[in-house]
């Protein structure tokens, strides 16, 4: 089937979709003096997510309800990456971003500093208030060792030490006398240990398989929280897909009591996006992304942004990494590590480690001398609804995905703008689901929310009512656990 034919249905009726949008709270809400005598107070743990990422760097405080297990965003802090302030004299560069943006750990410990800051102030919270902060970062796609790696990951945390958070908040708890009284009824701490598996999945094992590794297992974790939002059961066998600059995103199987991680994705992603866009005037040619373009009124000519996007996919290269690889699409990779380890490695590039990146930009300058904003827009929404359908298309070709796997999709270039309408097509053209609509969800925020299910599964603050982990449609596999502890000799 071509390009063109197996998008012929994306003007057919909107099929359903399931969006989970940040579900906000009032932040007086997690403020115990404001409850009268004869309120509730209700048992919230806050997470303070800080991500620094190719594009973005953010910091996302959330709130979990530990009686009914939803996740509600308090506040947000976003930064351009690109701001990160120049080294200074004296200072060593130990890496840089996909745009080639320069790092130093005193630049990123301050950035990280002032967007963690940011969303206290917006909240009018204090480092009191928060019971966990979790650290991630994308940008070690661009990065070339293990040394460059453990430099931001210090930075990272010295930048949150900064904003005055305590080592103890960014570590596991041992008692459960270590958490507040109101939540202490929460933590099953005295039944059993943290293991390393997050929401049911067992990390690979073994050396790293992707340089962001743990991106995908919190992209996977925040999508089984947001999927709470929808009447889609988003759990194991699941595929998660995070669309950020680079590609992240895992597939699980369905095993019991913890699922294994069968696949990885890799490479890029909103960068090809980006990469577009900078080809016109519309955005700074180093460092532009499409967050950048405000939107125009108008209407898109769709037939010449099909042309485009097919035209685009010509240097878009989706395929199993080859063994010997030490880089696909930029991303550090292992693929003989995920051979070992049983994981189907799936990478995205442009090119050859992006070596196509200015073909695509010639392309953006192209659709808008011949069109307008609203076609370029709606062409990237092709673009990406094409990359989630190659991506699954592969991992189906090789028995690691089914009808029964749940699909999740995260990430700002995968929830935007008409993509969810497209890979609903598009996937429906597969023939591997009866409904897609029913077994795809849209999360934003997904790796934030990833980041405040990692902080309650490292501190066993669990929620059996309401499981995360486990098969779809079954039941909580907390007692399988306990078991699975025993029987190893992990707890008595």
């Amino acid at each position: 089937m071509g390009f063109l034919d197996s998008i012929k249905g994306i003007f057919s009726k909107s099929p359903k979709i399931h969006y989970a949008k940040s579900q906000s709270i009032d932040v007086m809400d997690l403020n115990p003096k404001r409850v009268g005598p004869n309120q509730h107070i209700l048992p919230y743990y806050t997470v303070a997510s800080v991500e620094l990422g190719n594009t973005t760097t953010k910091a996302i405080i959330s709130a979990t309800e530990m009686g009914s297990g939803k996740t509600y965003v308090v506040s947000k802090e976003v930064r351009m990456t690109r701001d990160v302030r120049p080294p200074k004299k004296g200072e060593q560069v130990f890496g840089r971003t996909i745009w080639d943006v320069e790092l130093t750990k005193e630049a990123v410990s301050e950035m990280v500093r002032d967007v963690l800051k940011g969303a206290m102030d917006k909240a009018h919270l204090n480092v009191n208030d928060l019971h966990f902060v979790v650290r991630s970062t994308g940008v070690t796609a661009g990065f070339a060792t293990p040394e460059e790696v453990g430099v931001m990951i210090v930075s990272l945390a010295e930048g949150c030490r900064m904003a005055g958070i305590p080592n103890g908040k960014m570590t596991p708890i041992m008692t459960k006398k270590q958490l507040p009284e109101i939540l202490q009824d929460y933590t099953l701490i005295e039944k059993l240990i943290f293991d390393g598996a997050v929401t049911g999945v067992v990390p690979p094992t073994g050396k790293e398989v992707v340089a962001n590794e743990m991106e995908g297992e919190l992209v996977t974790a925040g999508l089984k929280i947001g999927s709470k939002w929808t009447g889609v059961d988003y759990r194991n066998p699941c595929i998660s897909i995070d669309f950020g600059t680079t590609l992240a995103g895992r597939i699980t199987n369905n095993g019991e009591p913890y699922a294994k991680v069968v696949g990885n994705l890799c490479g890029l992603a909103g960068a090809v996006s980006d990469a577009v866009v900078r080809g016109t005037d519309l955005v700074n040619k180093r460092g532009g992304a499409v967050l950048d373009i405000h939107a125009e009124k108008g209407s898109p000519n769709k037939e010449l942004a099909k042309k485009y996007a097919e035209e685009i996919h010509e240097h878009v290269i989706i395929k199993e990494v080859p063994k010997g690889m030490e880089r696909f699409g930029t991303v550090p990779v292992n693929p003989e590590s995920a051979e070992k380890a049983g994981t189907f490695l799936i990478g995205c590039d442009v090119g050859e480690n992006g070596s196509d990146i200015p073909e695509l930009e010639k392309i953006g300058a192209k659709i808008l001398k011949e069109s307008n904003l609203p076609t370029l827009m709606y062409t990237l929404d092709i673009v990406s609804s094409k990359i989630t359908q190659r991506l699954i298309k592969i991992a189906h070709e090789e028995g690691i995905i089914n009808g029964d796997t749940a699909i999740g999709i995260t990430g700002r270039a995968g929830i935007t703008g008409e993509k969810p309408k497209l890979i609903i097509e598009l996937l429906s053209e597969l023939g591997i689901w009866d409904n897609v609509s029913e077994n795809i969800i849209f999360v934003e925020d997904g790796l934030a929310l990833g980041a405040s299910v990692m902080a309650r599964c490292m501190n066993c603050l669990g929620t059996p009512k309401v499981p995360i982990g486990g098969k779809r449609n079954g039941p909580c596999i907390l007692s399988q656990r306990i078991k699975r502890q025993k029987e190893m000799g992990m707890i008595k």
